[in-house]
């Protein structure tokens, strides 16, 4: 089969024949129709993010596509079916506490690089192989809606958050990083699960603006001014009332007194969700204050991507109306121009762009 292959970081990926995955028992093969790339592929592929990969590689967090071939443990799925792969494969011998890796984009940890050993090709390829667990039904759909579908990868990262904090319906949600492609898509993703106020924060007023419009009387925007005081309080008075959930996506060039003004919005006994990458790049860490955590019963959630069956309640979303994937505009690319289709992606990671690789 045809693949993009990573073989030193700083190096262009390498279109080359590869052989195809074999099946063994506890796994599925899928042809891949659609693969998302981050906007961010580019800084993995350079070394810049230090993402822990064994190269050389076949890079690509999930994707979309049809079953091609399934092992014996296998009860529902049937070959053809069109299907989410979820990247987040998890260990199967400690359910409490798994070591987990992201199917060809890193691993946590020595159990995660372990993983990574046998999970490790992703879906910038014709197929791949991917656990059983990890193969999700999204029913049926056009090749051409595939792309679109592509977003799912996206969308799930904030509604892992969500389902951390037990967001409920009705609450107010301040959203921290609300202009970027994540941030954005946790603004629809809470609104979706019933969020009445999604109170959206950030420095650039057309995007601020864009959301409104998208969304409806429900977002309330706040232009950000640099000062951690005047923000947090502007930010407290666009919400209609108590603020139950900060969710914060911020990336790691962002200052942790910009994050700290959103998180520090939360009611007494209100719940923090931490997503972002503040502190990755070797900056400062967020420094919250000890007795305010303590004496309003703060709850602060570290979230790392989403629990296993989030991939089918979100699809199930999808599929009722209540979240659009026609939110998002794709450009799309073959297996042979991948080196273009990071560099698009790197220039156009804004709210609801989705730039796909097509094998």
């Amino acid at each position: 089969m045809k693949a993009a292959v990573l073989k030193s970081f700083g190096s262009p990926l390498a279109i080359e024949t590869v052989p195809e995955p074999v099946l063994g028992t506890g796994e599925v093969i899928i042809d891949v129709v659609a693969t998302r790339v981050l906007s961010y592929m580019n800084e993995v592929f350079d070394g810049t993010r230090n993402y822990a990969l064994d190269l050389p590689i076949i890079p690509g967090p999930g994707g979309i596509g049809r079953v091609r071939a399934v092992g014996p443990d296998a009860t529902k799925l049937s070959v053809g079916d069109w299907v989410f792969c979820d990247p987040t494969v998890r260990s199967r011998d400690d359910a409490v506490a798994p070591d987990i890796a992201l199917q060809g984009l890193t691993a946590a940890g020595p159990g995660g690089m372990r993983l990574q050993q046998h999970f490790r090709h992703g879906s910038f390829a014709g197929q791949m192989r991917v656990p059983t667990e990890n193969v999700k039904r999204i029913g049926e759909i056009t090749p051409e809606q595939a792309a679109q579908w592509c977003a799912l990868g996206t969308l799930l990262v904030p509604y892992g958050g969500f389902l951390a904090a037990n967001l409920q319906a009705g609450e107010t949600v301040l959203v921290s990083g609300a202009t970027g492609n994540f941030g954005s898509a946790a603004v629809s993703v809470a609104l979706a699960m019933g969020a009445a106020c999604v109170v959206t924060p950030g420095r650039n007023e057309t995007i601020l603006a864009d959301l409104v419009r998208r969304f409806g009387s429900r977002v309330k925007p706040v232009r950000l001014t640099g000062n951690e005081d005047d923000d947090r309080e502007a930010m407290k008075r666009a919400a209609p009332g108590p603020i139950d959930c900060v969710f914060d996506i911020m990336p790691p060039s962002v200052s942790p007194t910009v994050v700290r003004a959103a998180v520090m919005t939360v009611r007494a006994y209100g719940r923090v969700v931490l997503m972002g990458g503040v502190g990755m790049a070797g900056g400062a860490g967020l420094e919250l204050p000890y007795p305010w955590i303590m004496r309003n019963c703060i709850s602060i959630h570290g979230v790392w991507m989403y629990p296993p069956d989030a991939a089918a309640r979100l699809i199930a979303l999808v599929r009722s109306g209540l979240l659009r994937l026609e939110e998002y505009e794709t450009t799309a690319f073959d297996l042979d121009h991948a080196n273009d289709a990071v560099a698009h992606a790197a220039a156009n990671g804004g709210p609801f762009k989705l730039t796909v690789i097509r094998p």
